[in-house]
C-alpha cells in the first residue's frame, strides 16, 4: 500500500511525464491584449478574391488560381503579436499557413523576418509547426534561417489555438496557447532583428520545400485549402511609438524574464515536441550562427 501510494505521489510531483499537454505555465500573456477587428488593423495584400471576413473570422485560401495574404496597417519595433488559427484537414503537402513579422517590402533582398508557419503534411501525419528567425537576409538562396520545428500536443486542424510572436529588444519568444516554446536570444546584434517588421498572414504553395524537403508537393485535386484566423492581438512599440515606449512583456516578472513555471512548460514541449533544431544540426554551417555556440 505504501509503495502504491508513493507511486502516486511521484506522479502528481511529474505530471508532464505521464499527461498529453504541457504544465501550466502559469501567466497567460495573450489576456492581456484585447482582440482587434481585421479591418481595424490589417488591409489585404494579395489574393483579394481569395479572403473573405465574417464576424471578425478571416477565412483565406488556395488553390491552382492564387492564395491570399494580409498584412498590418501599422510597422512595429517590439510587442506581443497573436491570432487563433485554425488550419486546412486532410492533404495539405506543400501548402503553408504562416503568420510572421516581416519587413521584406521596405528592405527587399536585405530584410529580416520572424516566422510561425504550419508545414502540410500527408495522410496521417501530423502538421510540423515551424519557427524561424531571419536577420539581414541576402535574397539570392543563401538567406541564413534559424529553424526549429515541432509537432504539437494536439490537433491544429480541428478547433482553433493561440499562436504568439513576443519580440522585445531582448529576445523573441514563440507561444502556442500561452505556453512559450522557443526562446531566442539577443546574443549580438548581428543575429538579432532590430528594424521594424509589419505583421502578415498568408497560405500559399511551397512544394519546392514545405513537405519533407519537396518530397511531397501540393495536389490540387484536394483543393481548395482553407486557413481561418481570429482573435487577433497585437500590442507594443509601433515604429511611431515615441522612443520612450516601453516594450510589453510576456512574463509578470519586472524584469520580463520567464518564471520558472514557464521555463518548465518550455522544457517540456522541446522534450517530447521538438522534431528539429537548427542548432543541432550536423549538416549546417555553425560559423554562419554563432548564437548556437556564444
Amino acid at each position: 500500500m505504501a509503495a502504491i501510494l508513493l507511486i502516486f505521489l511521484l506522479m502528481l510531483s511529474f505530471p508532464s511525464m505521464n499527461a498529453g499537454s504541457p504544465p501550466s505555465p502559469g501567466y497567460w500573456p495573450s489576456t492581456k491584449f484585447r482582440p482587434m477587428s481585421f479591418h481595424y488593423a490589417f488591409k489585404s495584400l494579395w489574393g483579394f478574391s481569395h479572403q473573405s471576413v465574417d464576424q471578425n473570422t478571416l477565412t483565406i485560401w488556395l488553390d491552382r488560381t492564387s492564395g491570399s495574404g494580409f498584412k498590418s496597417d501599422r510597422p512595429f519595433r517590439s510587442g506581443y503579436f497573436g491570432a487563433s488559427i485554425k488550419v486546412h484537414p486532410g492533404y495539405t503537402a506543400g501548402v503553408i499557413t504562416a503568420f510572421y513579422l516581416s519587413n521584406s517590402e521596405v528592405h527587399p533582398g536585405f530584410h529580416d523576418e520572424v516566422d510561425i508557419e504550419f508545414l502540410g503534411t500527408t495522410f496521417g501525419k501530423p502538421y510540423t509547426l515551424q519557427t524561424n528567425v531571419y536577420i539581414r537576409g541576402s535574397g539570392d538562396g543563401e538567406i541564413i534561417g534559424r529553424e526549429m520545428k515541432f509537432h504539437l500536443w494536439f490537433d491544429p486542424t480541428q478547433d482553433f489555438h493561440h499562436y504568439a510572436i513576443f519580440w522585445s529588444p531582448k529576445e523573441i519568444i514563440f507561444l502556442v496557447d500561452d505556453v512559450p516554446i522557443r526562446r531566442y536570444q539577443r546574443k549580438s546584434d548581428a543575429t538579432f532583428p532590430l528594424r521594424p517588421m509589419w505583421l502578415y498572414g498568408s497560405i500559399w504553395d511551397a512544394s519546392s520545400w514545405a513537405t519533407e524537403d519537396g518530397k511531397y508537393k501540393a495536389d490540387y485535386n484536394y483543393q481548395p485549402f482553407v486557413a481561418k484566423f481570429t482573435s487577433f492581438k497585437a500590442g507594443g512599440c509601433s515604429a511611431y511609438s515615441s522612443p520612450r515606449c516601453r516594450p510589453v512583456s510576456a512574463s509578470p516578472l519586472r524584469s520580463g524574464r520567464l518564471t520558472m513555471q514557464q521555463y518548465k512548460a518550455m522544457k517540456w514541449v522541446q522534450r517530447y515536441h521538438l522534431v528539429y533544431d537548427y542548432c543541432k544540426d550536423p549538416k549546417r554551417n555553425h560559423a554562419l550562427t554563432p548564437e548556437c555556440w556564444n
